[in-house]
């Protein structure tokens, strides 16, 4: 039996070592949040970070857009790919190096961790589609389901306890995080968002993804959307994050919330091949 206790202290020291994210990152997140910001005042901010500037350059020259001249500016790179999407990438990606120097449970095998969050994002992002949300708002669908597992990063080895607790019981893999451990991946999300200052959206993601009809309007909306990736994500098998027993109740219940059809939630299926790749071009892995 794991000691409760233990694995909470475990888990804040873990967090507390972390790396903030950068003051770059930061500042990008500051500007984007404001409704007069520019296409110049970023420029101004990523030209002082070569990583980001290559970053931003690399992706516009990628085959996600597939333009026939190459962009060398910085500001024409950042006006044709627009703020948001500059926002996504600079977040998104400085969140996977972050993630990926860090400490590494043998439960979870890094490429398959991430291929299960890349689809989460792409479904979330797919379904929200077939509702008809703007376009920009499906692409913050899309980050929040990329990063909605992040409170499983912390864990140690003896995760893999509870993934066998979960598999045996044939419980929810949430259920025998609260049975063995005290603590579950949502609340421990809470912390890492709370610490990298992540906005209200994406944290409502991480800390509510299986239980998205605790919160409200349009916020239970948008989370319901992960969750239904999610549990696509899971039904489907791709990638892997510990959650063999997705349960009916549940996906019936996220149809409800999102107005999402059976058969468009099978639909999907034909693009998400396609829509992986593109994600995996957009954040550069």
């Amino acid at each position: 039996m794991l000691d409760p206790d233990y694995q909470r202290k475990q888990i804040i020291r873990f967090i507390n070592k972390m790396p903030s994210l950068s003051t770059t990152v930061g500042k990008v997140m500051e500007i984007c949040s404001r409704v007069d910001a520019s296409p110049n005042e970023l420029n101004k901010v990523i030209s002082l970070d070569p990583v980001l500037t290559g970053q931003v350059l690399k992706l516009i020259n990628s085959a996600y857009y597939s333009l026939v001249n190459k962009v060398t500016s910085l500001t024409r790179a950042i006006t044709m790919l627009g703020l948001n999407t500059v926002k996504n990438m600079a977040l998104s990606t400085a969140i996977i190096k972050s993630v990926s120097s860090a400490k590494k449970s043998r439960a979870l095998p890094t490429s398959k961790f991430w291929a299960h969050s890349i689809s989460v994002g792409v479904s979330a992002k797919l379904l929200a589609a077939t509702q008809d949300i703007p376009i920009l708002e499906r692409e913050e669908y899309f980050i929040s389901g990329l990063l909605h597992d992040l409170g499983k990063v912390p864990f140690g080895d003896e995760y893999i306890d509870v993934l066998d607790h979960a598999k045996n019981e044939q419980i929810p893999l949430i259920m025998a995080e609260r049975d063995l451990m005290g603590i579950d991946h949502q609340e421990v999300g809470q912390m890492i968002a709370e610490k990298w200052k992540l906005n209200e959206s994406i944290t409502a993601c991480i800390e509510s993804h299986h239980e998205p009809e605790l919160l409200e309007d349009e916020l239970q909306k948008k989370v319901a959307f992960v969750a239904l990736g999610n549990v696509y994500s899971n039904i489907y098998d791709i990638g892997f994050a510990g959650n063999h027993f997705p349960s009916e109740d549940e996906l019936a219940k996220l149809l409800e919330l999102t107005g999402v059809s059976t058969e468009d939630f099978a639909d999907i299926r034909n693009d998400i091949e396609d829509e992986i790749h593109r994600a995996q071009i957009f954040l550069q892995i």
